[in-house]
C-alpha cells in the first residue's frame, strides 16, 4: 500500500472524494437521465430504447457531472478519462453476456452499476497520491 493510504487522513481523504463523486453522479441520474429519456420518449427509433443503449445513456448522465466535479478539484484530463473509462467497463463487459441471452436487462443494469462502483474504487486506491491530497 503506498504511503498516503497508510495514515487516517489518507483513507478518509479518499473515502470523501469517492462519496463526492458518488453525489455528482447521482445529481446526473436524478438530473441528464430524465433529459434523455423524455427525448427518447418523444422519437420512434427503436435501436434507442435497446438495453446497451440505456446503460450507456445512464454511464454518460453520471459521467458528465463526475467529470466536471473531478475538473473542478483540478484532476487532469488523463485522470478524469480513466476514471470515466472505469465507469463504462462494467456495463460494456457484460454486454457478450446480454447478447448471448445469459442475462437480462435487469441484471446488466444491476450488476453494471455495482462494477461501475468497484472499479472506480479500485482506479482510486491504484493511484492513491491522486486522490488523497488536497487539490
Amino acid at each position: 500500500m503506498h504511503t498516503t493510504m497508510r495514515s487516517r487522513g489518507g483513507v478518509r481523504s479518499l473515502a470523501r472524494h469517492y462519496v463526492e463523486m458518488v453525489v455528482a453522479m447521482v445529481v446526473g441520474m436524478a438530473t441528464l437521465y430524465p433529459v434523455w429519456a423524455a427525448a427518447v420518449g418523444r422519437l420512434d427509433a427503436a435501436w434507442l430504447v435497446r438495453t446497451e443503449i440505456e446503460a450507456i445513456a445512464m454511464a454518460t448522465a453520471m459521467a458528465v457531472p463526475m467529470a466536471g466535479w473531478m475538473v473542478l478539484r483540478g484532476h487532469g484530463i488523463a485522470v478524469v478519462a480513466e476514471m470515466c473509462l472505469a465507469m463504462y467497463a462494467g456495463f460494456i463487459a457484460l454486454f457478450p453476456f446480454l447478447w448471448a441471452g445469459l442475462i437480462g436487462q435487469a441484471a446488466l443494469l444491476g450488476v453494471g452499476h455495482v462494477a461501475m462502483l468497484l472499479l472506480m474504487a479500485l482506479v482510486m486506491v491504484h493511484r492513491p497520491e491522486e486522490y488523497t491530497h488536497r487539490h
